[in-house]
């Protein structure tokens, strides 16, 4: 096998902020969410590997990509993501995405824009919602508030570990226009107590993706599975209250991701909302047609 194991964090689709194939999704389509999950897992360990050189960790997304194609590379994450493909007849144009995703992660450290990062989200976060809904055979008519969502899901994540991610990876998410506009450097990231400006430039990205997750909400609604539909509810549920929560504490400082015992509650709330809007919906079908 290739070195790509001997990079592996250890980290599972357990560990993960938001749910991954939980319970909810049909057990016909676990396997192959989860050798998508496992693939992404493993390009992401090589990506964030601390002391691998860049020609190494470039060369291995290389060899995982190669596996994935032809099946030339003996990369048991790409090996296994392949068969699964195969076996529903769906090509790897999502995988592949990733990769270019993951190259980025490698070689790219800064954001100027928001505009940069939002073309970041279209390789490293969009693509997953894609890759599900193909494999549930959902329309392509519902990518557009999938990718809102999964660009608010990965904003959100970059948000909540900005001082991690620089202390560790000398890397910044937040966009430097933001940083440079309110009289800061990234270097302000490796301290654990965000000054007001700093909260306050956070405060601003977690308005925009407020946005993002405005755009999303009917989402669920358009999604005909109706077990995928409520694991996007909830999803969506726990996103938004993280945001809320980006826009009122310190990520240098206090914690902002959710607890097991916060994300079961906010998941059963939003079960139960969604349950009762997918039954309107089905009553009077025609009302909620004429959405915007």
């Amino acid at each position: 096998m290739s070195d790509v194991s001997a990079l592996a964090s250890g980290k599972g689709h357990h560990d993960e902020n938001f749910p991954v194939a939980s319970f909810l999704i049909h057990p016909r389509h676990r396997p192959i969410i989860l050798a998508f999950y496992r693939f992404a897992r493993a390009a992401d360990d090589v990506a964030d590997h601390p002391t691998a050189g860049v020609s190494e960790r470039l060369a291995l997304l290389q060899s995982m990509e190669n596996g994935l194609i032809d099946g030339t590379e003996a990369v048991a994450e790409a090996s296994e993501l392949r068969s699964a493909l195969a076996s529903r007849s769906l090509p790897p144009r999502h995988a592949l995405d990733l990769l270019e995703a993951f190259r980025r992660d490698v070689t790219k450290s800064r954001y100027t824009s928001w505009d940069e990062l939002m073309d970041y989200c279209r390789y490293s976060a969009m693509p997953v919602g894609r890759f599900v809904l193909d494999v549930h055979g959902e329309s392509e008519a519902t990518w557009p508030l999938s990718d809102n969502l999964c660009a608010a899901l990965q904003i959100i994540n970059h948000l909540q570990d900005c001082g991690r991610d620089y202390r560790l990876l000398d890397r910044v998410y937040i966009p430097l226009d933001y940083l440079e506009e309110a009289g800061l450097s990234p270097d302000i990231l490796k301290h654990f107590l965000a000054p007001a400006a700093l909260k306050d430039v956070i405060r601003k990205l977690a308005q925009r993706t407020a946005g993002l997750l405005a755009g999303s909400r009917m989402f669920c609604h358009q999604i005909r599975d109706g077990r995928l539909a409520a694991e996007v509810a909830i999803i969506q549920a726990l996103a938004e209250d993280l945001n809320l929560r980006l826009m009122e504490r310190d990520p240098l400082s206090d914690r902002v991701h959710h607890s097991k015992a916060e994300m079961l509650g906010i998941a059963l709330r939003a079960a139960s909302r969604f349950a009762v809007g997918r039954a309107r919906i089905k009553s009077h079908p025609s009302s909620f047609a004429r959405r915007p």
